[in-house]
Parts: C-alpha cells; structure tokens; sequence
C-alpha cells in the first residue's frame, strides 16, 4: 500500500450548494467533468475549500456518492472525512470507502490541546477503520502543528500513505522527506507556492484556485517536470498575482464567484462566509482580469 503515489494536479473541489445546505448535484458533476477534461489528475472533495467541516453528515455523504459516481474510477478520488467528533470522523470515512473513493483524507484533532501522542492514536484508529489509504492533511492554520517527527511517526502506520502539507515551511517538509527516506508521498497544499513545494520535493498539489486556473497549474507542473524553470516560475508569478487579489475578498468566496462567472452554479460558500453583492462581483472580475485571469 506504501507504494501507491498521487502525482499531478488535483483541485480541491468546491461543494456546490443551495442556501439551505442542500447539494447540488447536477453543478457538482458537470464541474467535475470540465475539470477532468481540462487534466485534472484526481479530486479532493470535502476539505477546506469543499467546506467540510461545516457541512451536514448527510451533505458530505452525499458529496462523497456523487463525485464517486461521476468520475467513474477515470481518476482519482480523495475524501476528507475530519468531523468535531472522532467517531463521526470513522463514521465518514467507513461511508467513503464503501462509496468507493481511493483515499480519505483528515486534519488532526483540534480545538482542545491534543498531546502528540492523541494525535498519532487518532491515526492509528482510523487507519484501522478502514482498508484504503489514508492521508495526514496538516494545516497549521487550524490551530494545530504536527513536528515532522510526529507524521513520520504516523507514517510508520501500514495505510497511511501521504501527508498534504498545507504549510509554506518547506524546511520542515524536506526535513519530513528525509526522514521517510522519500516513501511518503508528499502533496504541497498552498496554490501561491507550489512551485516551491515541487522544488522542495512534492510529488503533486491539491489546491483551492485549480477550480479556476486549472490549465495554469498543469503547465506549471509540466514545465517543472521537464526542466523549464524560467517558464514554470513565470506562471507561477502570474498565478500568485491573482491569488493576491482572491486573498483581499476571501478566497472560497471568491472562487466560487468566479466559477459563477464560468457557467457553474456552485452557489454561495457556507455561512456566515461573505456573499457578494452585484457591485462586489463586478469588482473581484476586474480585478482578476486585470491580473491575466481568463
């Protein structure tokens, strides 16, 4: 199971939503099949930007059997099963695998001060929950740090396979590499830096703006993977531009606006996130536009 590597661009799907919470499913599986047609290399659903947390069981369920069943085994699929509750989060995950996904995906426990030794136990249980892979989903921002002594610990767990690293401390993720002697399969988390995370070792990125900016990601990672730096640097310059712009409005807003603008009815992110009024939107285009997004 250690061997099985992700590689590529994977986005971190937008859940398409009604107000009252309820998916979308036709916006969900026609943006999955435009995503796919532009190359994406697999799908991360339920994470951050799929506004996991803050989603009905029942939502991300649903969530989980629609993208499942859309992309049809062609690429892909990782669900991020992290709930509040540890049990809902094995609860989730034993759904996912039932569902058919290759992986599941969770931030560590948090809000209350989890020892490092509650942190690997939580893998651990999960890890045996199930019979898929399973992959560390470290975020900082969440409010909890895990030392690369601590993943590579976790690693030591037969099925868990790939830490996404959401982190722009790249000395800890080269430190995290040479102490998994390269086995674990590293995946960079922030879009506006990706280009560092290949440089530093990751084997593929799963991020929020590859909604919008898919064939940008991919010609970046191509021109990395085949030694075109000057080039890969360029577009990574001219992606982090935008991001700039998406950060000033929030970006799951602002991502789901723009996807909006593409033709997909995605809907609002959750609240109390920001909506945008006409005038707002208007702006956040311009702006973008203004920076090379088309």
């Amino acid at each position: 199971m250690k061997t099985q590597f992700y590689r590529g661009i994977l986005p971190a799907l937008v859940t398409p939503l009604e107000d009252t919470g309820a998916l979308r499913e036709q916006a969900t599986r026609d943006l999955m099949e435009w995503e796919l047609q532009q190359g994406a290399d697999g799908f991360y659903i339920c994470g951050g930007t799929g506004e996991g947390l803050v989603l009905q069981k029942h939502t991300r369920m649903a969530m989980c059997e629609v993208c499942v069943d859309q992309i049809h085994g062609r690429a892909p699929v990782i669900d991020h099963i992290a709930a509040m509750n540890a049990g809902d989060s094995i609860e989730l995950a034993k759904h996912a695998e039932k569902a058919g996904v290759d992986a599941v995906a969770s931030i560590p426990p948090f809000y209350f001060a989890y020892s490092e030794e509650d942190i690997y136990q939580y893998y651990k249980a999960l890890a045996a929950a199930v019979d898929i892979p399973v992959m560390v989903y470290f975020l900082p921002s969440g409010g909890v740090s895990m030392s690369p002594e601590l993943i590579a610990r976790i690693f030591t767990i037969e099925n868990v396979t790939a830490v996404k690293w959401s982190s722009s401390d790249y000395f800890q993720m080269i430190r995290l590499l040479d102490m998994t002697n390269g086995e674990i399969n590293l995946i960079n988390g922030p879009d506006e830096t990706l280009l560092c995370g290949l440089a530093a070792g990751a084997h593929a990125g799963i991020g929020s703006t590859y909604n919008i900016m898919l064939p940008d990601f991919k010609a970046m990672y191509t021109a990395f993977q085949e030694g075109r730096m000057e080039e890969a640097r360029a577009i990574q310059y001219r992606i982090s531009r935008i991001i700039a712009v998406l950060c000033q409005y929030k970006v799951i807003p602002s991502v789901k606006q723009l996807l909006e603008v593409k033709g997909f009815p995605v809907g609002n992110a959750t609240f109390p996130m920001r909506r945008f009024t006409e005038g707002e939107a208007r702006q956040l285009l311009e702006d973008v536009q203004q920076c090379g997004w088309r």
